[in-house]
C-alpha cells in the first residue's frame, strides 16, 4: 500500500477525529451522492420523454413528406410512389389525403383530421393501424353502401362511440349547386377504434380509404401528400433532398425533424438547464469537501510537520489530501449512481408517476437511464471533488515544520 493512500485513509477513518469534522465529512459525501442521484434521475426522465415521444411520432407519422403546393395535389401518385420507393434508404411510400372536417355524432360536433389511405400499404407502415383497441381494419362498405372509417381511442371514449355506430362528416370543400355553395356531407360507419399511444392523434384523427377521402374532398383522383418511411429515420434530411430531386420541379419535402423541431429543441434546452441547476448541488458538496480538508489541515498540522521532518516530500503531503478529497467524492458518486439508476429503473418499469396524457402526451413519466449521462456526471463530480483539494493541499505543503513543532 502506498504511503500517501495509507495516511489519507487513516485521516478519514480515525476514531480520534473531532465529531464536527466527522459530521461535515459525512454531509459532504451525502451531498455528492444527492447531487449525482438527482442528476441521474432528472436526465433519465428527460431522455425518457424525448425518446418516448420520438418513438411514438415515428410510429404514426411520415419520416419524409412529399407535397406539390399550389397544383391541386399529386395526380400521378401511383407511378410516382412506385418510382420513388426504389430510392436508397426508403422502406415504404404511401399516398394520403389529409383534410380537416366536422365530425357529428349523437348531437355532438367537433373538428377532426381525416386521413385517406391505401389500407394494404398503410397497415404495414403505420403503427396506429397495428394497435386496434376495438373493431377491425375492414374498410368495406356495409349493405347500404355506407363506407367505413376508424377513429381514435380517446375520441371513442369521450363520445361513447363503438364499432358499428354511424357518424357524419362535413367537409369545408363545398360543391357548387344552383342554390349556391353546399358543404359536402357524408355518413360513415365506424369499423374500428385504433390506439396509437399518442393522445393528440387518438383524439383528433380518423382513417378512411383513399377513394372515400377523395370523394369527400371533391379533389378527384389525386392525393395531397406521399409519405415516406425510412430504414434510418435519422437520415431523413439527406433522403428528403434525394426525393425532391427525383420527383422533379414543383415538389416540396418536409421531414419529421422539421415538423417537430420546436418540441425537440425545447427538450434539449430543458435537459441543459436541468443539468446546470441540479449540478449546483454537487458544486455545494465540493465546497463541503474543501471545508473538510481545510479543517483536517488545521487538526493535523502537527502530524504534517512530523511527516515533513521525517523526510516526506511536498508532493507526498499534497497527494495525501488529494486522496482524501477523491475518496469522499468517489464514494459519494458511487452511492449516487447506484441510487439514481435504481430509482430510475424502478420508476420507469412500474410506471410509478402517472401523468395527464392530455397535457404531456404520455400517461406516465418515462425513465430511460443513459450510460453516457452516467459517465459525464461521474467525470464532473470527480473533477469538482479533485478541484476542492487544491487549496487545502497547498495550505498543507506550506506549513513550516519548525514553526509548528517549536513549542512541542
Amino acid at each position: 500500500m502506498r504511503f500517501e493512500w495509507f495516511v489519507a485513509q487513516r485521516y478519514l477513518r480515525s476514531p480520534y477525529r473531532p465529531a464536527v469534522l466527522r459530521l461535515v465529512t459525512l454531509f459532504s459525501m451525502i451531498g455528492v451522492a444527492a447531487g449525482v442521484a438527482t442528476l441521474v434521475i432528472a436526465l433519465s426522465m428527460n431522455t425518457g420523454f424525448r425518446e418516448t415521444l420520438e418513438d411514438r411520432l415515428l410510429g404514426v407519422t411520415a419520416h419524409v413528406s412529399l407535397t406539390r403546393p399550389g397544383s391541386g395535389g399529386i395526380k400521378n401518385y401511383q407511378e410516382l410512389a412506385t418510382q420513388l420507393a426504389r430510392g436508397a434508404g426508403v422502406r415504404s411510400v404511401t399516398p394520403a389525403v389529409y383534410q380537416p372536417v366536422l365530425l357529428s355524432f349523437a348531437g355532438q360536433a367537433r373538428g377532426v383530421v381525416t386521413k385517406g389511405i391505401d389500407p394494404e400499404r398503410e397497415r404495414k407502415s403505420d403503427q396506429a393501424l397495428q394497435r386496434m383497441a376495438a373493431g377491425s381494419l375492414d374498410f368495406s362498405a356495409d349493405a347500404y353502401g355506407i363506407e367505413a372509417l376508424l377513429i381514435g381511442k380517446q375520441l371513442a371514449e369521450e363520445w361513447k362511440v363503438s364499432p358499428g355506430d354511424y357518424v357524419t362528416l362535413t367537409s369545408p370543400q363545398g360543391r357548387l349547386t344552383p342554390y349556391g355553395l353546399v358543404p359536402r356531407t357524408r355518413r360513415f360507419r365506424v369499423a374500428g377504434v385504433f390506439d396509437s399511444g399518442f393522445y393528440d392523434y387518438d383524439e383528433n384523427w380518423c382513417f378512411m380509404t383513399l377513394a372515400a377521402a377523395q370523394g369527400l374532398s371533391g379533389a378527384g383522383d389525386a392525393v395531397n401528400v406521399l409519405e415516406f418511411r425510412l430504414h434510418q429515420p435519422e437520415l431523413a434530411g439527406e433522403i428528403a433532398k434525394q426525393v425532391r430531386q427525383a420527383a422533379g420541379p414543383g415538389f416540396s419535402t418536409t421531414t419529421w425533424m422539421e415538423e417537430n423541431r420546436a418540441l425537440f429543441r425545447a427538450l434539449r434546452l430543458e435537459k441543459l438547464v436541468t443539468a446546470i441547476f441540479i449540478g449546483l448541488i454537487t458544486l455545494v458538496a465540493g465546497l463541503n469537501i474543501l471545508v473538510v480538508l481545510s479543517m483536517t489541515v488545521t487538526d493535523k498540522a502537527r502530524d504534517i510537520a512530523v511527516l515533513r521532518s521525517m523526510g516526506a516530500r511536498r508532493e507526498q503531503i499534497r497527494t495525501i489530501f488529494l486522496w482524501q478529497g477523491v475518496s469522499i467524492g468517489a464514494l459519494g458518486t458511487l452511492i449516487g449512481l447506484v441510487a439514481g439508476y435504481t430509482s430510475s429503473w424502478v420508476a420507469g418499469s412500474y410506471h410509478l408517476i402517472p401523468l395527464d396524457p392530455q397535457v404531456y402526451a404520455v400517461p406516465y413519466v418515462p425513465f430511460h437511464p443513459s450510460v453516457f449521462d452516467g459517465l459525464w456526471i461521474t467525470t464532473v463530480a470527480m473533477a469538482i471533488s479533485l478541484a476542492a483539494t487544491i487549496l487545502p493541499a497547498r495550505a498543507a505543503v506550506r506549513l513550516l515544520p519548525v514553526e509548528v513543532l517549536r513549542y512541542e
